[in-house]
């Protein structure tokens, strides 16, 4: 038997609570694997587990609280119909839960919102408005229609039933991985972390909850840290960029989390990438913010059992590819450069055979005569090709250098020299 104890936390956000919302959910909402993951554990150091959340019907954790908060709802505010705003994830939850249950939904999301999490939101069956380039331009939004339709809130984050949803997914890990020293969870508005810690603080009360945000959405650690931020900018977790974060859950993560880890743009990337190519599974850049904290601090991790929530993998096919072949490039294992060569034939021959003869695999070429800074009997030729690593691509732009060509590395990152 688990020891469990009892931390005081606002508005009776309880192990109770969550552990009503587990049943309440059990059979209509999909209980993801926890599972070992060997190859991030050697790449952050720490004994890694995964909690898989990107395999819900939606690709995202947020159809928890929102299947919780809608069976809360009377019969006749089933009739009215909901209201939500979202950037994507937390509006699939509603939509496709109230669509099962028979209740009218609109969603309000920024105009600005990846078009796959659009569209899926529409085949769940809501009525979608798009407005705004931020979540707050759009919540205004939907205030207004809220006071317009006489429609109920669903709020993403800042609600008690919302948040003992949330907190239904560290009942699981810790049932499936019960020896657990952290759990990092990503923070938008907080219900996810609130419900989480405050769930896991009460089963395994030396267990420590780490929060990650991006360094361009840092409203929780500022509030933690009783500092002053800002909130803006283009973010790659568009999940979690959030300005306004809940008033509800900020007092649970004073009282309930441990820290709060900012993560770098690139750092994100790096991260969706490994999930990818490490195992094989798809994050969003909210989904792998966890992930994103770990290698972003990864001393604090070394040697602890770590359970990793991948909360979404709603993410566009053409970032993700983008995301790939960036990585590829910071990796060195995809160097592109430009050359500066004589116009005659034969001369791009030349340089793809030392290429070739060199295992380099070319993948692109653009041929330029008609560049001013370029000589009239001169071209410039950009090729990209891919290498087994940072060395053996720098072994290759020496040997093209040693055969007379000027390159310039025009790699993301330092030039080679």
């Amino acid at each position: 038997m688990r020891q469990e104890a009892k931390h005081s936390n606002p508005a009776q956000i309880t192990l109770e609570g969550i552990r009503a919302a587990a049943d309440l959910i059990h059979g209509s909402v999909l209980q993801t694997p926890c599972l070992p993951a060997p190859r991030l554990s050697r790449l952050t150091g720490a004994d890694v587990f995964v909690k898989y959340e990107n395999m819900q019907v939606t690709g995202a954790f947020k159809e928890r609280g929102a299947l919780t908060k809608l069976s809360s709802l009377t019969d006749d505010e089933r009739r009215r119909g909901v209201i939500a705003v979202s950037a994507g994830n937390h509006a699939q939850g509603v939509a496709y839960h109230a669509g099962r249950l028979g209740i009218p939904a609109t969603i309000v999301m920024p105009a600005l919102t990846p078009f796959v999490k659009i569209s899926a939101t529409r085949d769940y069956g809501a009525e979608v408005v798009l407005i705004g380039n931020t979540l707050a331009e759009a919540k205004a939004e939907a205030d207004r229609l809220a006071d317009e339709k006489n429609l109920v809130w669903v709020h993403p984050y800042d609600d008690v039933h919302v948040i003992h949803g949330q907190g239904t997914i560290a009942l699981e890990m810790l049932e499936a991985q019960p020896d657990l020293d952290m759990l990092v969870v990503p923070i938008g508005g907080g219900g996810l972390i609130s419900g989480m810690a405050v769930a896991a603080k009460a089963i395994k009360p030396d267990i420590e909850v780490i929060g990650v945000e991006t360094v361009l959405y840092p409203g929780m650690w500022g509030a933690l840290k009783d500092k002053t931020v800002r909130c803006e900018g283009a973010t790659i977790a568009e999940g979690i960029a959030v300005q306004d974060i809940g008033l509800l859950t900020q007092e649970v993560v004073r009282q309930s989390v441990d820290d709060i880890i900012l993560a770098k743009e690139s750092t994100i990337e790096q991260a969706i990438n490994a999930y990818l190519t490490l195992l094989r599974t798809i994050a969003e850049g909210a989904g792998a913010a966890g992930l994103a904290g770990m290698l972003t601090d990864p001393d604090r991790f070394a040697g602890k059992r770590v359970g990793l929530v991948l909360c979404g993998g709603n993410i566009d096919p053409r970032l993700l590819s983008k995301i790939v072949v960036r990585e590829l490039a910071r990796d060195g294992k995809l160097v592109s450069m430009r050359i500066d060569t004589p116009d005659r034939p034969g001369i791009l021959g030349e340089i793809a055979t030392v290429i070739g003869d060199m295992q380099g695999n070319v993948v692109d070429v653009a041929h330029h005569r008609l560049f001013l800074n370029v000589p009239a009997k001169g071209a410039t030729l950009d090729v990209s090709f891919e290498a087994f690593d940072r060395p053996h691509g720098a072994e290759i732009v020496a040997a093209l250098r040693n055969k007379g060509f000027t390159v310039r590395h025009l790699e993301i990152g330092e030039r080679m020299d």
